[in-house]
């Protein structure tokens, strides 16, 4: 199988190894802890729900999983005490390539030259992958499959893969990756083992950063603790912005959301003209990003005074995912929804004071 490049990789990150590719690993010590003792009692639960953010190293915890337990060695070892895998082991190589015959990788298909990038994981493609379950596994080891991410399943695909998960066939690990577990078809959470996974502390997404070398490490420290900071425990939003634009956007975002239901005017408005731009697809998608995200960490800090409170909140962000929508279908003008979408943000949070 040829090798893909991280450019073709919709679920990697320009630069940085993908996942599969990745054998450091940080923070997590629970979760790792979780597999190990399965391994060690021979006794693995068949199916994982490996959930938590975006960039905190759910999918390299899969593959991390993957090596250890597609290992004939190591996977009956009752002393194993750690998922570490040698970069040059066959093991490591097959699952790098995407070739090892006992493992099935489920997600959106990168691009080609005739065809587009999918957006989704069709029922086809769920059915002929786990066409591979319906055989004895290649050397009468495990099998394994790995989900990433449940977020990409349509209705079909998933119903398709929960017949499985249902009733699996002996010695297969199913390990689906989440962002959003809570969404995921109700069916397969309760014949998953849920694992949900912390954002990172700051010292490991810097040593996660560190680890990538140039040109990360390049980066002048300042503007690291600056992305760190507003990357929220995560490795890849972290990344994403190590650009002195993109945090002073980010910045100026927050400084208006942080002073609400106060708000400046002037400010509001030099936002929305800023964004409206034909050049500024990128900051107008960051600007929602961060909108959306700030609403989220309203929600988790006020978790505990009842969902009638906080339904303002939740109301305004399904608004603003709507009128964004109609934007991109239409092509409309940018500033109205942005001129809105602070003064809606602003009496949501009155009504939740």
């Amino acid at each position: 199988m040829a090798r893909e490049t991280s450019e073709t990789e919709l679920d990697g990150f320009e630069g940085a190894p993908h996942p599969r590719e990745q054998f450091a690993f940080f923070g997590h010590s629970e979760g790792e802890n979780a597999f190990l003792e399965g391994l060690r009692q021979g006794r693995l639960h068949h199916a994982w729900l490996i959930g938590g953010p975006q960039g905190i190293g759910k999918a390299t915890l899969a593959y991390r999983v993957a090596r250890a337990v597609l290992d004939p060695v190591r996977s009956h070892d009752r002393s194993i005490n750690t998922l570490d895998c040698a970069p040059d082991s066959r093991v490591a190589r097959q699952v790098a390539v995407l070739s090892h015959p006992n493992l099935a990788v489920l997600r959106r298909a990168p691009a080609t030259d005739k065809k587009a990038a999918s957006t989704t994981i069709p029922v086809e493609a769920v059915r002929k992958t786990l066409n591979m379950f319906g055989s004895t596994a290649a050397d009468g080891g495990y099998r394994v499959c790995i989900v990433d991410s449940a977020e990409d399943l349509t209705a079909s695909s998933a119903n398709a893969l929960l017949k499985v998960v249902e009733e699996p066939p002996p010695r297969s690990i199913f390990l689906i990756v989440s962002h959003a577990p809570q969404r995921v078809l109700p069916t397969i959470r309760s014949r998953c083992r849920r694992l949900l996974l912390r954002p990172l502390a700051e010292a490991d997404v810097t040593a996660a950063i560190t680890s990538l070398g140039a040109p990360w490490t390049d980066v002048p420290q300042d503007l690291l603790a600056q992305a760190r900071r507003l990357g929220e425990g995560s490795v890849r939003r972290t990344l994403e912005l190590l650009d002195a634009e993109k945090v002073a956007l980010v910045a100026q975002i927050h400084a208006v959301l942080d002073n609400l239901p106060r708000a400046d005017p002037k400010q509001i408005l030099a936002l929305s003209e800023a964004l409206a731009r034909r050049d500024a697809d990128a900051s107008y998608e960051l600007a929602l990003e961060t909108v959306e995200r700030w609403v989220s960490m309203r929600l988790h800090q006020a978790e505990n005074v009842g969902a009638a409170r906080l339904a303002p909140l939740v109301e305004v962000c399904e608004k603003i995912g709507r009128q964004a929508r109609e934007i991109d279908i239409y092509n409309l003008d940018r500033r109205p929804l942005v001129l809105g979408m602070f003064d809606d943000l602003a009496d949501a949070v009155r009504r939740t004071a």
